[in-house]
């Protein structure tokens, strides 16, 4: 997930996501010229690197994505992921059709300060509600990971784990200690 708090960042996390990797592009805080700018500028890396990159939000910026991430009850060409934080919003992706639901927060997460996780076991619960492909969010990293993948998890996401990874990296630690 892109996000504006990863300041130049998200070009190392970009450079660091596995090939075959997802991007989903938001940076909703940008006007629409400068978010339009920046999506054809990841466009060109995800495409160079071999990542996955999915558009969040309603507006078109270009070409690049291979789908579209929310809640639209339009279904767009290509992939489409949809983000659900509690049972309903699962269900009515599954209704949907998505491709993959990201189920959030499974931690406490910076991105929402002070709010209610699910733990563990509650995203856990969501992931098992039907055939899909459940991706973790919120307060994740590898190790975080390892510890609900057996929940029925097909993978991961994050953004401070990124930022906070890439920190690191530039403390004088290898990227491949932390990657």
């Amino acid at each position: 997930m892109t996000d504006e708090r990863m300041g130049d960042g998200l070009w190392s996390a970009l450079d660091a996501l596995p090939r075959k990797g997802g991007v989903v592009f938001r940076h909703y805080g940008l006007n629409d010229a400068d978010r339009r700018q920046l999506f054809m500028q990841v466009a060109r890396v995800a495409r160079r690197r071999g990542l996955v990159l999915i558009l969040a939000g309603p507006v078109r910026l270009g070409r690049g994505a291979v789908g579209r991430h929310g809640r639209s009850p339009h279904r767009s060409p290509g992939l489409r992921t949809w983000p659900a934080h509690n049972a309903r919003e699962v269900i009515a992706g599954i209704r949907m059709g998505a491709d993959a639901i990201f189920i959030s927060p499974v931690f406490p997460t910076s991105s929402h300060p002070g709010g209610r996780s699910l733990g563990a076991r509650g995203a856990a619960r969501l992931a098992q509600l039907g055939t899909f492909k459940a991706i973790a969010m919120g307060g994740l990293d590898a190790t975080r990971f390892a510890a609900v993948k057996q929940a029925g998890f097909y993978g991961w996401a994050a953004i401070d784990a990124w930022t906070k990874q890439m920190r690191q990296a530039t403390d004088g630690r290898k990227k491949d200690d932390i990657i």
